[in-house]
This record gives structure tokens, sequence and C-alpha cells, in this order.
């Protein structure tokens, strides 16, 4: 019996796989010129061109929305399948030049869940 209660109340490992439909990616795109602006539209279609270059046109069928865009600071909001995640996430990574300009998409927050990533306890300031 003693053995049974010492089994019982040992670790257990417990691993939820994730329901949810959507995960949202905050992004940020840093380029050589900062004097270069984007709008959305043109954003959306530069990711486009970078899963069509790493996936093929199949890759770039892939749905995603820019939810939130600011040209100043060059940060987005966007939304994609959970399913399509990974190859959003590596397009972005790969994606080296924009106009004959060196540029880089720097992936700031990843969550399944759109609350998670209205704050960000790294820029709190503590008094």
């Amino acid at each position: 019996m003693r053995a049974e209660q010492e089994e019982s109340s040992g670790y257990q490992r417990v691993v939820l796989k994730n329901a949810s439909p959507y995960h949202y990616m905050k992004v940020h795109l840093v380029l050589e010129d900062d004097s270069t602006r984007l709008s959305a539209v043109e954003l959306k279609h530069f990711i486009i061109t970078g899963l069509k270059n790493l996936y093929g046109e199949v890759g770039a069928a892939l749905n995603f929305d820019v939810l939130k865009y600011d040209e100043d600071t060059l940060t987005a909001l966007l939304r994609v399948s959970s399913r399509g995640l990974v190859k959003l996430w590596s397009s972005l990574t790969l994606l080296g030049f924009y106009q004959n300009q060196a540029c880089a998409f720097r992936v700031l927050q990843v969550s399944p869940f759109l609350l998670a990533l209205t704050g960000n306890s790294r820029d709190l300031q503590l008094d």
C-alpha cells in the first residue's frame, strides 16, 4: 500500500496539444537605410515574396494577416494559422534584401493568444 502512494505522488508529465487555430507574431523589420518606409500593403507583398521564394507557389498561398502595422517603427502584428507558423517564421528569417538593401526581420514575440502580445514585461519601468 505504501509503495502505491509513493508512486502516485511522483512526478507526472502532462502534455496538452495546442488547440488554438492561430498564432500571433510581433515582428520588426530592420532596414539598412533607416529612411526607407513601407506601407502595410508593401510589407504583406514583401512577406508573400519571401514565402514564394522559399516554398514556391504553394507556400505563397499561406493565409496570414497583417493585423496592425506601424510605418514609423516598422513593427507589425501578424496572424497566421498554427499549421503555417513554421513556414512563415522561416521565410521571415531568410528574407535578406528589400529593394537592393540589406534587411532583417526580428521576431519579437510569438503567442497563440493575441492578448499576450499587448504588453511586454521587458518594457516595464519599475520604481
